[in-house]
């Protein structure tokens, strides 16, 4: 896998003197269409001054940051429009852009280089890229216009928009015809292909921290989306709720802007996730730079590896799991114990915190007292726990058949 190069803290984009990225506030992009086939009626307009009032009284007086003016629905549905239809429409944007009294950043939504060139020279300030790059002269117009740009995760086709599937095929389609300076990356749930499964928008957003793994900022579309609402078992109408839950979740693994038709609900929410996000150390000292990366689980840090084109070996050294195991007689407690020792895995079985002595300790789980523990806590990362598990293999079947399942479900490998 090829990535492009970055520095080890995650980058900031400014967006037209908005700042995007760590450390800066969850930023909220509020929609804006002039497609008379996009599927949210309540932000299609086609008439500049009612679009205008739209954009100051329920986008940027609710807290948007950003508006993002679509100039045609991305819907696999419908026909794709070509580069001179999409800017036939453009004049409604730019005339409701001029009468806009808030102050927000003016995105727009296009595929096609010649849409976003023209844009940029009537006043836009940024270009969400529904295609990710698969028109290949979108960079240099972004770059020649020092734009900050959104990069879907697609295929190298500009008729098929967010049309893959499967988490590593989105980090490879966002690999692809690399970043500019001020590229921000969109992981493209929805069902933008018939082979793009529920399931699959939901196993995206499980992972959802593995693409901080390019050390950009991420924007993410996950309002009233079908993966979501299914859960609930919720129409669009009633999906609300779902999507706020998602979104302070979004915010907490990672994400920067979120796009969405809610703009003051999903503020909100964007703000309680980005308060209780965890914290993670940064210092620079004597040209030295330390940054505490965002990593949970070995695949995150597979991808920070693959970043930095360093030995991915260490990625199941990179997190630790706690395991309490029950049912521990003396017997399997003295196994777990020689399973452990010259390992990194540490384990204490319970009750062991009030023996005075290890030998005490030791006793307790063999000498039939009565006093033998039935529960202790395993702590690991990944690949002590696995070296633990091939200690036990034929020593204890149970032991054994118990461990099978947890190093399989640590394990890095996405396949399964």
């Amino acid at each position: 896998m090829v990535i492009a190069t970055v520095s080890i803290d995650m980058r900031t984009v400014d967006a037209a003197g908005l700042e995007i990225g760590d450390g800066r506030p969850p930023r909220i992009m509020g929609v804006l269409n002039v497609s008379a086939e996009s599927p949210y009626d309540p932000s299609v307009f086609d008439d500049p001054g009612e679009a205008a009032e739209y954009v100051d009284s329920e986008l940027i007086d609710e807290g948007a940051d950003i508006v993002d003016v679509g100039l045609e629905s991305a819907n696999k549905r419908f026909d794709v429009l070509t580069a001179d239809e999409e800017i036939d429409r453009l004049d409604t944007a730019v005339e409701a852009m001029a009468s806009t009294a808030g102050d927000a950043v003016w995105s727009i939504e296009t595929r096609y280089h010649e849409v976003a060139a023209e844009a940029l020279r009537r006043g836009f300030d940024m270009v969400n890229d529904v295609c990710g790059f698969a028109d290949p002269e979108m960079p240099a117009v972004c770059s020649s216009h020092d734009a900050a740009v959104v990069k879907m995760a697609s295929p190298p086709d500009l008729e098929r928009p967010g049309a893959i599937p499967d988490v590593d095929g989105i980090y490879e389609a966002l690999s692809r015809n690399g970043f500019t300076e001020k590229t921000i990356i969109d992981p493209a749930f929805g069902g933008w292909t018939e082979e793009k499964t529920l399931a699959d928008d939901r196993e995206t957003f499980r992972q959802l921290r593995e693409f901080r793994g390019y050390g950009r900022p991420m924007l993410v579309s996950i309002n009233r989306k079908n993966f979501l609402r299914e859960v609930a078992g919720r129409d669009t109408e009633a999906a609300l709720p779902v999507s706020l839950a998602a979104t302070s979740m979004a915010v907490e693994r990672g994400a920067h802007v979120i796009r969405t038709h809610d703009v003051a609900e999903t503020r909100d929410a964007a703000l309680i996730g980005a308060e209780f996000a965890r914290d993670r150390y940064r210092s620079t000292a004597d040209g030295i730079g330390v940054e505490e990366l965002d990593v949970t689980m070995p695949g995150e840090a597979t991808r920070h590896l693959d970043r930095l084109e360093a030995a991915a070996a260490i990625a199941d050294e990179s997190v630790v799991r706690v395991l309490e195991l029950s049912g521990l007689d003396g017997e399997r407690i003295r196994t777990l114990r020689a399973a452990t020792e010259g390992t990194t895995a540490a384990f204490a079985p319970a009750g062991s915190a009030n023996a005075e002595t290890e030998a005490e300790t030791k006793a307790t789980a063999t000498d039939g007292s009565g006093r033998e523990p039935t529960r202790g806590l395993l702590v690991g990362t990944p690949a002590a726990i696995a070296r633990v598990h091939e200690r036990v293999r034929g020593a204890d079947a149970a032991l054994e058949a118990a461990f099978d399942g947890v190093v399989e479900d640590g394990a890095t490998e996405r396949s399964k």
